[in-house]
């Protein structure tokens, strides 16, 4: 998995600012990928989570905490809540989302402006806040997920759950992971 925690953060470590426009979703490694932009847009319907948080899966990136604070962040990965793109906005989780037919002309506007901003000023300022956030803690928060997704993976749960989507299928079985009721892995001791 660090290695696709490096491939997500080759965005954060990019020389000019990256946007992410989302549409319809933002689940798992694409929430992953999303948060680690510097800007981020959503459609207002669009589903943007890490349900995998519930069994098998922990969002290597870290960045949860980082953008929502110790209570919201618990709140949405101790769950793993699927949230709407305006509900994730309203938290604080992403910058700015829009009816989805309206999106694209948004996100255009926003880069057009942005544009006119010389590369080497827009540097300075990414450079200056993703360090304040790296002094946080970030880089060592993320090594410490990447182990924990690695063990969620092989805890008897997780066990439980790969065993699971052999006898189901891979989409029943995170279709019941993800629905919130009792499973098979939600009781293990």
């Amino acid at each position: 998995m660090s290695s696709c925690t490096s491939a997500f953060m080759s965005i954060w470590r990019s020389m000019k600012p990256v946007v992410a426009k989302i549409k319809r979703v933002g689940i798992g490694g694409g929430s992953d990928m999303s948060l680690a932009c510097d800007i981020t847009f959503i459609e207002d319907t669009a589903q943007f989570g890490y349900p995998p948080t519930r069994v098998w899966g922990c969002p290597t990136t870290a960045f949860w905490f980082y953008r929502l604070g110790l209570e919201k962040s618990k709140r949405i990965l101790f769950t793993g809540e699927i949230l709407s793109g305006k509900k994730a906005v309203e938290l604080g989780l992403l910058g700015e989302s829009s009816a989805s037919n309206q999106l694209d002309g948004i996100v255009d506007q926003f880069i057009e402006r942005m544009i006119t901003v010389p590369a080497n000023q827009l540097w300075f300022q990414k450079q200056m806040i993703n360090h304040a956030v790296e002094e946080m803690g970030l880089l060592s928060t993320q090594r410490l997920a990447t182990i924990f997704d690695g063990m969620t993976r092989h805890s008897p749960e997780g066990i439980a759950f790969q065993l699971r989507t052999k006898k189901v299928g891979f989409k029943q079985a995170v279709k019941e992971r993800d629905s919130g009721e009792e499973t098979v892995w939600s009781d293990m001791k």
